[in-house]
């Protein structure tokens, strides 16, 4: 698990030298992406977790027949397609590096894409495999990837193999929303930029600056209140970590 600042963020609105940093990912991943800010920024910065979604596994029936490749958009396809107990080929193909770093702990052999959806389609269609890709993902997805795949003559089948359950944002979190002051907020999908907007507390009063992970984020984070919003130069999390380094260099608003 991630450390974070040995002391708790001050909400009693007086000045404190750490920038908080609510981060909302699903535990594993907020847990990572704080020990990385840590890592980096040391006593800039000041994680506050605040999980806004959790994983629950599902357990498809895998279609009979032999499969080239899986296909993999995040690490909880990862677990999900483990959680199968089912006989899938070696070869992954996975949107990312943290994607791909956790289908090779899996056993997978990984090739990643290093990008988005895009860049995963654009990949598997300059090398494609030699016969049926499995899609396993979530119920909530983005990128259009099956589709895709399918209309260029790529055979896939595509299983949910996890949801993501929205959880309400309480406690430290809407403690340090409801004071002034500045609070980085890093934002991986449109989905939990939308389940973010929908828990803010009325009366938030903090200064929120938004790191996006992608242009289809940013659009997500449209009616956000908030004095800034960048977008991340690639969709991963060194970018995301670019990106809260422009923030706690920016000024505070006017």
């Amino acid at each position: 698990m991630a450390r974070q600042s040995d002391a708790s963020p001050d909400l009693s609105g007086d000045p404190v030298s750490a920038v908080p940093v609510l981060v909302t990912r699903p535990r594993d991943q907020a847990d990572s992406f704080a020990a990385r800010l840590i890592a980096r920024f040391d006593s800039r910065v000041q994680p506050v977790i605040a999980p806004l979604m959790a994983p629950e596994y599902l357990s498809p029936t895998v279609p009979e027949g032999r499969f080239a490749a899986v296909v993999f958009t995040s690490a909880q396809g990862v677990a999900g397609a483990v959680r199968l107990g089912a006989s899938l080929p070696r070869l992954a193909w996975c949107v990312g590096r943290s994607t791909a770093a956790a289908a090779a702990a899996a056993g997978f052999e990984t090739r990643s894409a290093d990008g988005d959806a895009k860049a995963l389609i654009a990949a598997i269609l300059k090398d494609p495999p030699d016969g049926r890709i499995l899609y396993l993902h979530g119920v909530d997805t983005s990128g259009d990837v099956d589709n895709q795949l399918q209309n260029n003559e790529i055979s896939t089948v595509s299983l949910q193999v996890y949801l993501q359950k929205a959880i309400p944002l309480e406690g430290e979190a809407t403690q340090l929303l409801r004071r002034h002051g500045p609070v980085i907020l890093p934002l991986f999908s449109p989905r939990s930029a939308r389940l973010f907007r929908a828990a803010m507390p009325a009366d938030t009063r903090a200064d929120l600056r938004i790191a996006a992970m992608s242009a289809a984020v940013a659009e997500a984070c449209l009616d956000i209140p908030r004095s800034r919003l960048v977008i991340a130069a690639r969709p991963d999390a060194e970018a995301m970590l670019d990106a809260v380094e422009s923030l706690l260099a920016a000024p505070p608003p006017p």
